[in-house]
C-alpha cells in the first residue's frame, strides 16, 4: 500500500522534543517493515508562525511570509530525516517526480513546503495524486472533521466519514474565517476532491495509532471516501 503521511509541524516537533520526532520516525519504518510505501510531508508548526509573526512586524510581505514558512518545514523535515536515517532520502525532497522516483526504488521520501501560497496540507495531497497513493492520512491536532471549528462551537459535530465534495463544503466557511483552523487546508481538500483520493483526518498525538489509522483502518478520526473507492487492500484482507 502506497500511503502519504501529512504531519503537522505542531504534532511532529511542538516544542523540538528529539523523542517525538523518533516517534514519528519509527511509525513510518514499521509502515516500510509492514510492506507499504511511505512519503512523508512536514509542516512548520510553532517554529513557523514564530518566525511569521516577526518578519511580518519588520515588514516582510506576503511571498517573504510564506518563504519564511517553507524553509521551517524543511527545517522540520530534516529532523524528521536525520531520525529515519538511511530510510529516508538524505534531504528535503523538492519535486513531486523525485518523490516518485525516490518511491519507486524504496527510499522514504519526506517533503515541506513547495511554493508560497500553498500549505504543506496541498502539497501532501498533490504527492498522493502524483505518486497514485493508495491513503493520504492528515495527522493533525485536531481529532477529525466537524461541521463547526470545535474550538468556537462547543455543540460542533465531528464526522465519521465525508465524500470529498463534502470535505470541501464543510472546509469553504471555516477558510474564510480568520482566524479559524480548518482541519485540512481548502486547496488540499479541493485537490483530494478532484484526485478521488481516499483519506483520513486524525489526531496526530499518537504516532502508533497512525499507524493503526493506515494498516488496519482503524482509528476516532473522519475517513473522506470517494465515490466507487474500496478500502485499501489490507484492511479487506484482515476482515
Amino acid at each position: 500500500m502506497r500511503v502519504v503521511v501529512s504531519i503537522g509541524g505542531s504534532v511532529l516537533a511542538p516544542e523540538l522534543d528529539p523523542d517525538r520526532v523518533v516517534a514519528y520516525a519509527d511509525a513510518l519504518e514499521r509502515l516500510s517493515a509492514e510492506g507499504c510505501e511511505p512519503a512523508a510531508v512536514v509542516g512548520g508548526g510553532g517554529v513557523a508562525r514564530e518566525y511569521i509573526t516577526t518578519a511580518r512586524t519588520l515588514g516582510a510581505n506576503e511571498v517573504e511570509l510564506d518563504e519564511l514558512g517553507i524553509g521551517a518545514t524543511r527545517l522540520n523535515a530534516r529532523l524528521l530525516i536525520a531520525a529515519l536515517g538511511e530510510t529516508a532520502v538524505p534531504a528535503p525532497t523538492t519535486g513531486y517526480d523525485d518523490a516518485t522516483a525516490a518511491i519507486r526504488r524504496g527510499a522514504l521520501p519526506v517533503m515541506g513546503g513547495m511554493a508560497p501560497g500553498q500549505t504543506t496540507d496541498a502539497v501532501a495531497a498533490a504527492l498522493a495524486e502524483s505518486v497514485d497513493a493508495d491513503l493520504l492520512v492528515f495527522a493533525t491536532g485536531a481529532d477529525g472533521v466537524y461541521d463547526v471549528d470545535p474550538n468556537e462551537h462547543a455543540d460542533a459535530t465531528r464526522f465519521d466519514s465525508l465524500s470529498p465534495a463534502e470535505l470541501v463544503d464543510v472546509v469553504v466557511p471555516m477558510s474564510r474565517d480568520a482566524g479559524s483552523s480548518a482541519p485540512v487546508d481548502l486547496l488540499a481538500a479541493k485537490l483530494v476532491d478532484r484526485a478521488g483520493i481516499r483519506s483520513v483526518v486524525l489526531d496526530g498525538d499518537d504516532p502508533a495509532a497512525v499507524v493503526d489509522a493506515i494498516l488496519h483502518g482503524d482509528h476516532t478520526g473522519t475517513n473522506v471516501i470517494p465515490a466507487d473507492s474500496t478500502p485499501p487492500a489490507a484492511w479487506t484482507e484482515e476482515r
